[in-house]
């Protein structure tokens, strides 16, 4: 097989690719009515109209706008609506004020977003008019727009979970509840010990990786142990029994002010009702299961815990050490894909993959020799590297295909609105 029809037949699966990942965008927004899609409650969660606009914005700014002969937009104030961040090529619009935007209609975001499929799809249908050279760009840059949009698939659920909680009749997202049994427990509290030595860390495949989980590069890891499971609920409410929340004792001192100054003194979406524990899911609000992971934690309340538990965070680098090592356990959440439910598994190791994303001890900072994406596409990651930490293993609410051991997320310290757990080290 030549190089060329290597190219061209790799183009013809991403077509499937593609399309398969913007259906999957439509079915996450079945269960919405129309007064859902404009919610705004913070800077930090956007709009599903917002995501659903500006994940299209991308195929059509960097693809389109480079390949289609007589390129015309769909429409041109869509480059300033839809931008996140890319100052490079325009200024973006206002975060905070992305719900003001009543218009364009949700119903000419669809269009645009049919429009820009057509586009897409037809250029892929030509690509003999191509070059080699163009091929390869176009190939790297539907990947990058295919993980950009399911990145954005996440966000939505996340989004839309927080806009819901600021509704007193606490919505629901599914009305399908999730069968639970009531009786399951989670493996029982380990650690794993491991030797620690020379070891490769970042992505060495041939197939798609953001820019920050490269180059690969060689480290040496101490010996550590590491928790064969997440933390769980019972866990941490006996963490804010014992007055962890009162005691400065376990906080960090930005972590401290934080919770001070916000008044935080439980996870994200607990509350109580006649004394009982509850917890608001995309499903409602539902009686506070003990056995689950307990998620929205921010970076400070999963050191804090950690510290009262007598052990700490792991690093990024001892999580892909372990991670890559258990790769083939990544364990898929079989009854219900919107919230971390318990463990039925008995592998050595549970709860690495798309249960919760998983704070580490690590800074989020460039590998040696990292270098950004070229072009446009930049400022993807690499100018957030600063301030901000690292997660690791995805969540139940991100893509099962969009997740490997390399896979880099960062947050800021205080965020709590992105389903995030906590694992120990020690």
């Amino acid at each position: 097989m030549t190089h060329r029809s290597a190219v061209v037949e790799k183009l013809d699966s991403y077509q499937e690719k593609y399309q398969s990942c913007r259906a999957h965008t439509w079915v996450l927004c079945e269960p919405l009515e129309l007064d859902d899609y404009n919610l705004q409650a913070v800077v930090e969660t956007s709009p599903v109209k917002w995501h659903l606009a500006h994940t299209t914005w991308f195929f059509e700014t960097f693809i389109l706008a480079k390949l289609e002969d007589n390129f015309k937009p769909f429409h041109p104030a869509f480059h300033h609506l839809f931008n996140s961040y890319y100052n490079g090529i325009g200024k973006p619009f206002i975060r905070r004020n992305r719900h003001l935007l009543s218009r364009p209609t949700v119903d000419t975001v669809y269009r645009y977003r049919e429009h820009v499929d057509e586009k897409i799809k037809t250029l892929l249908k030509h690509n003999s008019k191509l070059s080699d050279h163009q091929r390869e760009w176009l190939l790297f840059r539907l990947a990058l727009g295919i993980h950009h949009e399911q990145q954005h698939q996440e966000l939505i659920l996340t989004d839309l979970k927080y806009n819901f909680f600021q509704n007193p009749l606490l919505p629901r997202y599914q009305t399908k509840l999730p069968k639970i049994n009531h009786k399951l427990t989670s493996p029982e509290l380990k650690f794993i010990e491991f030797p620690g030595g020379k070891t490769t860390i970042g992505y060495e495949d041939k197939g798609f990786s953001f820019d920050n989980e490269k180059p690969p590069h060689e480290i040496l890891v101490q010996p550590f142990s590491l928790a064969n499971r997440l933390v769980l609920n019972h866990e941490y409410l006996a963490f804010i029994e014992d007055k962890g929340y009162q005691n400065p004792e376990f906080w960090l001192a930005d972590g401290w002010e934080c919770i001070c100054r916000s008044g935080v003194n439980k996870p994200l979406y607990w509350y109580q009702k006649n004394r009982e524990w509850y917890e608001f899911t995309l499903y409602g609000s539902m009686p506070l299961n003990m056995q689950s992971p307990v998620c929205h934690i921010s970076y400070y309340e999963a050191d804090a815990y950690a510290r009262w538990a007598g052990y700490r965070l792991p690093t990024e680098q001892e999580w892909e050490f372990v991670a890559k090592r258990y790769s083939h356990l990544a364990d898929v959440l079989p009854n219900s894909p919107y919230h971390p439910l318990p463990h039925t598994n008995t592998y050595e190791i549970n709860h690495l993959f798309n249960h919760c994303w998983q704070w580490t001890l690590s800074a989020y900072l460039p590998y040696p020799k990292f270098k950004p994406f070229i072009d446009e596409v930049g400022e993807y990651n690499g100018k957030f590297m600063c301030n901000q930490m690292v997660l690791r293993g995805g969540s139940c609410l991100t893509p099962h295909d969009h997740i490997r051991p390399s896979y880099r997320n960062f947050f800021y310290p205080k965020d709590r609105w992105q389903m995030t757990g906590i694992r120990l080290a020690n």
